[in-house]
């Protein structure tokens, strides 16, 4: 899908349009050398893209073949998904309900795209190849940069590397897992979730972001023992409507006015009493 990528071209004067909110002009922002944006996505993307060796050991030792492993990598590209999928399947899960937790995982891709989109401003013809790359890494690369030119740079750099580590990885961890034995001793699963969680911890600024991804993990851990594989990672998406709805009452409180309207109503009905004993 992203194989044929072409880095974006600059449309416009360099550092002419902020990704900032609208009406805010880039000239007040900090420019930032191309190297150093190169240096921090290359950066991001060689250690990521390595632990695409752990997910070609982990799919191989599940019980994927070669060709589904590395077809999983090249057009899935969301190392969680993937393990999220390889992971339920080696459970015994449901491929159906392995599929679909894998799916809900990638769902959030979508709304980075949404943002991303705005950010980057992509010609037509390179966005539905640029969306392929449209992951958490990519996304924490592009939204700190402070011009248009400089986003652009940090997403192609970092998702062009990634991808190819990533898939070159998967092949060699898949044609190695032979030769490493039981999979499961090596624990190599966990590298991929680390990363993410890595990534992940930094952008959990609010008090809601830091409840809903508590609630979403005890919900997953406490699910996981009782549910079949792959279920628990689909219900722990519950916490964020509950964290809203809870965070919504504590903020509505009683009304004042509802005070109010029962005191008129006493009075009323003690002057009601008091003409008609």
């Amino acid at each position: 899908m992203a194989e044929q990528t072409a880095p974006p071209g600059s449309t416009g004067a360099p550092g002419a349009i902020s990704p900032g909110p609208p009406g805010r002009r880039a000239e007040a922002l900090p420019d930032k050398p191309d190297a150093a944006v190169v240096r921090d996505a290359l950066g991001v993307g060689i250690a990521v893209g390595l632990s695409g060796f752990a997910f070609g050991v982990t799919s191989a030792g599940s019980g994927l073949s070669l060709l589904q492993t590395c077809v999983l990598s090249l057009l899935v590209f969301t190392g969680a998904s993937q393990f999220a999928l390889v992971g339920a399947l080696a459970a015994g899960g449901n491929p159906y309900t392995a599929a679909a937790g894998a799916f809900f995982l990638g769902v959030r891709n979508a709304f980075y795209g949404l943002r991303l989109s705005q950010l980057l401003a992509l010609p037509r013809a390179v966005r539905p190849f640029a969306a392929h790359w449209v992951i958490d890494e990519t996304t924490a690369v592009t939204l700190p940069q402070p011009t248009r030119r400089a986003a652009r740079i940090g997403f192609t750099v970092t998702g062009l590397t990634l991808y190819v580590l990533w898939n070159l990885t998967t092949l060699v961890g898949a044609l190695g897992a032979e030769a490493l034995g039981d999979t499961d001793a090596w624990g190599l699963d966990a590298a991929s979730p680390a990363v993410f969680l890595a990534l992940l911890a930094p952008m959990l600024k609010s008090t809601i972001e830091r409840v809903t991804a508590g609630l979403a993990v005890l919900l997953a851990l406490t699910l996981l023992p009782v549910l079949p594989a792959g279920v628990p990672v689909l219900l722990s998406a519950l916490a964020a409507p509950v964290v809203l709805f809870l965070m919504g009452r504590t903020k509505r409180g009683p009304n004042p006015e509802d005070g109010v309207a029962t005191r008129q109503d006493r009075t009323a009905q003690q002057e009601q009493e008091e003409r008609h004993p």
